[in-house]
């Protein structure tokens, strides 16, 4: 069985966040820490080289691939700022209400926070969490 590549490390947050180039996403880059932070309750933490998330749970799919994941994460790539949420019900409701984005399978991905109406956003995050909660009930820290 392949190794996850995302997994938490204990790279500084703050230290990647001010790395990234663009001041714009670097600002949109700390304002979603605080958002996510305040709508999971779970302090930030590195998954891999380039993803921040917030909380975690243990999952294990019928093929026998298990792993862990944050319960809501972020990275701001350079093309767009990538959202990591899991919204399965209502999902497509709320993306028509949240704004200017693209969306794949378990993405979001936004230009810029001014795109997108915030409080959706806050929304999706908790759902998200709510929604992985019940799926992995023994989630952790």
């Amino acid at each position: 069985m392949a190794k996850n590549k995302t997994t938490e490390t204990t790279d500084s947050v703050t230290d990647f966040i001010n790395a990234v180039e663009d001041q714009a996403k670097r600002n949109d880059a700390f304002e979603l820490l605080k958002i996510m932070q305040e709508e999971t309750g779970f302090e930030p933490k590195m998954w891999g080289p380039a993803i921040i998330g917030f909380g975690s749970y243990d999952y294990k799919y019928d093929s026998g691939h298990e792993g862990s994941a944050p319960l809501a994460a972020f990275s701001p790539r350079k093309a767009a700022i990538s959202l990591y949420c899991y919204t399965p019900e209502n999902r497509e409701e709320l993306l028509l209400k949240l704004g200017k984005h693209k969306s794949g399978k378990g993405c979001i991905y936004i230009k810029k926070l001014a795109d997108i109406d915030l409080e959706i956003l806050k929304k999706i995050i908790s759902l998200s969490v709510e929604n992985l909660n019940k799926l992995y009930p023994k989630n952790k820290t």
